[in-house]
């Protein structure tokens, strides 16, 4: 298979606690709409757990998993960030974050520890979320005569189309999701179609 047009992510958000010697290690799993989201959920979390010594995360973005950002905040580097990032890699997730919040017990746990604890948190928090599979979608807008509206809602029924905005008037517009393998099919099954006006918006 040449392209992979599927991708794993989580659905719902997922949280669970890790204690080792003292110090908490709160595991928070969220779901992304977009790559800024976790300056939200951040502020939300800094909210709730005003007391905690440090609020660690990594997250993993976009459909071809190629965006990634972590952040230590004040742990010693690569103990926190990294192992929480390591997680969603291994289980090759995207579109996720996991924050971590620790409350310090007074043990210093040393790197080792630090890096099993962060780890362990973030698996914790995964395994309560819930984590599906999403195809991935090029999303385009059709414009074209209501005489044709026939035609261009045959193709969306063959085509298996999911409709994610429409007007209709004497000059309609369709907007819809295609999954990336279907691209080429639909694409020259639009050409043959009159007065059709197509333009890419988006993968997503």
């Amino acid at each position: 298979m040449l392209f992979d047009d599927t991708y794993l992510t989580i659905t719902e958000r997922g949280e669970d606690i890790f204690r080792d010697r003292g110090s908490k290690f709160l595991g928070f799993a969220y779901p992304l709409s977009t790559e800024s989201d976790i300056k939200v959920i951040l502020a939300s979390l800094q909210k709730e757990h005003p007391k905690a010594n440090h609020h660690c995360w990594a997250l993993r973005w976009s459909t071809d998993r190629a965006v990634f950002r972590l952040n230590d905040d004040g742990e010693p580097s690569g103990t926190a960030g990294r192992p929480i990032l390591n997680t969603l890699l291994s289980r090759n997730l995207t579109n996720v974050a996991v924050v971590v919040v620790r409350y310090f017990g007074g043990t210093l746990l040393g790197v080792p520890g630090l890096i099993n604890a962060y780890k362990t948190a973030a698996e914790m928090a995964l395994d309560k979320a819930k984590i599906t599979q999403k195809t991935v979608n090029d999303v385009y807008q059709l414009s074209f005569e209501y005489l044709g509206i026939n035609d261009v809602m045959r193709l969306v029924k063959e085509e298996n189309l999911e409709i994610l905005a429409q007007a209709f008037d004497n000059q309609c517009q369709l907007t819809v999701s295609v999954r990336k393998t279907q691209v080429n099919q639909f694409l020259s099954k639009v050409e043959k179609l009159p007065a059709m006006n197509i333009k890419y918006q988006f993968t997503a």
